[in-house]
């Protein structure tokens, strides 16, 4: 997980969080425009730098703790942060808000078991030629993964109660409480029970030992991902407004906002996939990715919710059959990727190939 340098503490991740607060403090007070183009500009710059500052904390947190602990302290800071995007917009949002969550989590899971899942397997094929990982952890994680999906994404589109595509409010909250309860059982697999099945077994010389942080170094990261997440979530409600009128300015359909969010909060993590893909960790980039989307729909769903019922806002979150279709392809794909224990190229292309129809029919419905 140590993909950057951890022994000292890195500069950009202690500033990027500060000057945000700054700019929040200044569009508080009024001393500057919400609305000017370039306060709007400063803070779309300050929330990418403030997603990768929070996610360099929780780096340094999961080199520390190690894996799989590491691999689940990334996925949930950067589902904190997905979450607040999507609380934010689904505040501000007006007709088609009620959408912004499933696009959302959809997008994410095409983007990590397709988009980064692919480049993984075709980058790190091309250096290694055929890499190997835990079945057992691959077969725990698509099992959790294909549940709740089907739950969450397919289901609701045949049920009576609710409105077309969306579930009564007692089903929701009570899926959304199925959710938690499988994601929570998941997590005690892989951290207690059977903490063995996700560990990285490849012998790789260029793998070395595990690196652990200074004990400053750390401190500062535990004080530090808390502020760089405060500070997302307050840039992302001031973007919320501007996001979806730049995307309407385009042309392109108002699903695309959860492709974007997706995209501004995996890429750091994408990044960190790739890299460990490349020096032979495939089990750590395993985790990462197969962790990301557990998190993105096991924690998300019911958190967005208890905020539906709560506030009465709409929540559809039935796919269309096209993204339906991309769905169970993409399951179905990924147990015969992942159900071997060893990978190549091919596999990654295949995985790329569906991701480039995902992005055709977000542009292009």
């Amino acid at each position: 997980m140590a993909l950057h340098n951890i022994d000292t503490v890195s500069i950009p991740s202690v500033v990027v969080p500060l000057l945000a607060s700054v700019l929040i403090v200044l569009k508080a007070t009024g001393i500057v425009s919400d609305g000017a183009v370039p306060v709007l500009v400063v803070a779309a710059v300050l929330l990418g730098a403030c997603v990768f500052a929070a996610v360099h904390h929780a780096e340094v947190l999961a080199a520390r703790v190690g894996e799989p602990f590491g691999s689940i302290i990334l996925a949930v800071a950067v589902t904190i942060i997905e979450v607040a995007l999507i609380v934010s917009i689904m505040l501000a949002a007006g007709p088609g808000g009620e959408v912004v969550a499933r696009d959302t989590v959809f997008s994410a899971l095409m983007i990590v078991l397709n988009g980064v899942i692919g480049l993984c397997l075709v980058l790190g094929g091309k250096r290694h030629h055929e890499q190997s990982f835990q079945l057992n952890a691959a077969a725990a994680s698509l099992a959790v993964l294909a549940t709740v999906s089907i739950l969450v994404l397919v289901l609701p589109n045949y049920t009576l109660n609710g409105a077309p595509g969306a579930y009564a409010a007692v089903q929701l909250l009570f899926v959304g409480a199925v959710c938690l309860v499988i994601y929570g059982v998941f997590i005690f697999i892989q951290t207690i029970r059977h903490r063995d099945y996700f560990m990285d077994e490849a012998d790789d010389p260029e793998a070395g030992v595990p690196h652990k942080p200074p004990a400053k170094v750390t401190l500062a990261s535990i004080v530090l991902l808390p502020v760089s997440l405060t500070m997302v979530v307050l840039l992302a409600k001031t973007l919320s407004g501007p996001l979806e009128s730049g995307i309407a300015a385009a042309g392109l359909p108002k699903a695309f906002i959860g492709v974007v969010i997706a995209a501004i909060v995996l890429l750091p993590e994408g990044i960190a996939s790739v890299r460990a893909a490349q020096l032979n960790r495939l089990q750590n980039a395993v985790n990462l990715v197969l962790g990301s989307a557990l998190a993105s729909i096991s924690l998300t769903v019911p958190v967005v919710a208890v905020l539906s019922v709560a506030t009465g806002l709409e929540l559809t979150l039935g796919l269309p059959p096209e993204h339906m279709v991309l769905l169970i392809l993409t399951l179905f794909v990924s147990t015969q990727t992942l159900g071997t224990g060893r990978t190549t190229v091919l596999q990654g292309a295949v995985h790329l190939g569906i991701f480039a129809v995902f992005v055709l029919l977000a542009a292009l419905p």
